[in-house]
């Protein structure tokens, strides 16, 4: 396995401090453990990550990284660490080379690369489906399978049907085991959707008609229906004609929601009309009636420089061109009607939320939402439960001068409440690197954690998670 990487002098933010790259895989066994970890909580918590090894072709953006996996399994009063690269045919190539083979996502594409212009490296998001944990990647690659407990990959998922990339962020139905998930890309077909069947396998797929290529970060899903979005966010339609690539937020175009059937082809879907906007995750959604709600990030001014921005009095994270000042939002869509409302449900900047998986698509009532710190780059200073029945909110702050990551639910053992189960994430100290992962009690989450497991060695900054429950595990596939 590797266990070594290029080092460079890097000062970049985000190849940096919290944000340095590893250089080594580990495996660490009965981690030292303040508090008591819960008897009914048997699981595995994995975290992907961007954990670049080269020098960068040009400009670097945070996106940029190799895959890394963090896995943390919790069971009979233990704990072991694992951290793993996700072994993708461009991990494997840049390790053959030794060195960087492909440009960041914040310099212009090479289409003369023989390799592809971008970059698959399944380093943005993991989800467990039909017995598979699949590392994924936020512009639409290949499913990368990893077996568990040890994170060795196993190759890519075949979808079948001429369908070989999704995108970060399909979602699972846990009432009828199905996942759904789409696909964008900057060239034609530039949307597409479909359903992958309890077993894996592809049961619908179809493409969805946009004038031109949109930046599409997540979707959401009710019983009967799947969200999509064209957002004002999006590459510059008269640049594009140009050859060139820029990214402008159109202020004076509607962001539209799209809500197509479950198993519907793309000219079913349905468009809904609301004020400008960008948003990377939603919540949840379900239906009420005739109408269906929807809960999410909402982004007012998503580029940095803008000078329509709204001046706020503390600093705003960015991540290059981008800027993270995103708020809890509901939207009702009316069937009937077409008419959209909108509402703001918070005042705190938050990002990366979650909720019990187990309702995902039906009417939930709680979320848990890190709360973004207020400096230059994106990290998280607490978690806020928010409460969608009586809009109330609790929140607990992590010690001044550490940060967390997503927070995910983790259902106790033999638990069916939307609440009863606990909270787990990824704390970390700034100055020295110093991890933990967190156990939190998730109906007392203002109490802070019962349990935090020493994590051996630095603990860089991640994106997505999931939870693992080893009853799931039974079923394993690796292919």
């Amino acid at each position: 396995m590797p266990t070594t990487a290029a080092q460079w002098t890097h000062t970049h933010p985000y190849l940096s401090g919290m944000y340095a790259p590893l250089s080594t895989e580990q495996t660490c066994e009965n981690l030292q453990v303040i508090g008591e970890l819960p008897k009914d909580l048997a699981g595995t918590y994995v975290r992907n990550s961007s954990n670049p090894r080269f020098p960068p072709l040009g400009r670097y953006h945070w996106f940029d990284g190799d895959g890394m996996l963090q896995a943390t399994h919790v069971g009979e009063g233990q704990a072991t660490f694992r951290n793993r690269w996700v072994q993708t045919k461009a991990f494997q190539a840049e390790t053959e080379a030794g060195k960087a083979l492909w440009s960041g996502v914040t310099e212009r594409p090479d289409f003369t690369n023989p390799r592809g212009p971008f970059k698959d490296s399944a380093n943005t998001d993991v989800v467990y489906h039909a017995g598979r944990l699949l590392a994924l990647w936020w512009l639409g690659g290949e499913p990368y399978i990893v077996r568990m407990p040890d994170l060795k990959t196993c190759g890519t998922l075949q979808l079948g049907g001429g369908v070989k990339t999704l995108s970060a962020h399909p979602k699972v139905d846990a009432v009828t085991g199905e996942l759904r998930f789409f696909d964008y890309k900057p060239y034609p077909p530039y949307l597409s959707y479909g359903v992958l069947a309890k077993d894996g396998t592809l049961r619908h797929f179809t493409h969805i008609d946009l004038a031109g290529p949109r930046l599409q970060h997540d979707m959401a899903i009710t019983e009967n229906y799947s969200l999509l979005f064209d957002m004002s966010l999006m590459w510059d339609p008269a640049l594009l004609k140009e050859g060139k690539t820029r990214v402008r937020f159109f202020r004076d175009r509607a962001s539209r929601i799209g809500v197509l059937p479950r198993y519907g082809n793309g000219d079913q879907i349905r468009w809904f009309e609301c004020g400008a906007f960008y948003m990377y995750h939603t919540i949840n959604a379900w239906e009420e009636g005739d109408q269906i709600i929807l809960i999410g990030c909402r982004i007012e001014d998503p580029l940095v420089d803008d000078a329509s921005n709204k001046q706020l009095s503390e600093p705003v994270p960015s991540i290059g061109f981008l800027r993270l000042a995103p708020y809890l939002w509901k939207w009702t869509l009316d069937l009937r009607t077409g008419l959209v409302k909108e509402e703001q449900l918070g005042d705190t900047f938050i990002e990366f939320p979650r909720m019990d998986n187990r309702v995902l698509g039906r009417k939930s009532r709680y979320s848990y939402n890190p709360r973004i710190a207020r400096i230059d780059t994106i990290n998280f200073d607490g978690v806020i439960k928010h409460d969608a029945q009586t809009g109330t909110s609790k929140q607990y702050l992590y010690p001044q001068g550490f940060y967390g990551g997503e927070t995910t639910f983790a259902p106790r053992i033999g638990s069916s409440a939307e609440d009863d189960g606990y909270v787990v994430s990824y704390v970390a100290e700034a100055a020295t690197g110093a991890g933990e992962l967190y156990i939190f009690d998730a109906q007392n989450i203002e109490h802070g954690p019962v349990a935090r497991v020493q994590i051996p060695g630095r603990l860089p900054v991640g994106y997505h998670t999931w939870w693992v429950p080893d009853s799931e595990l039974a079923q394993q596939q690796t292919a």
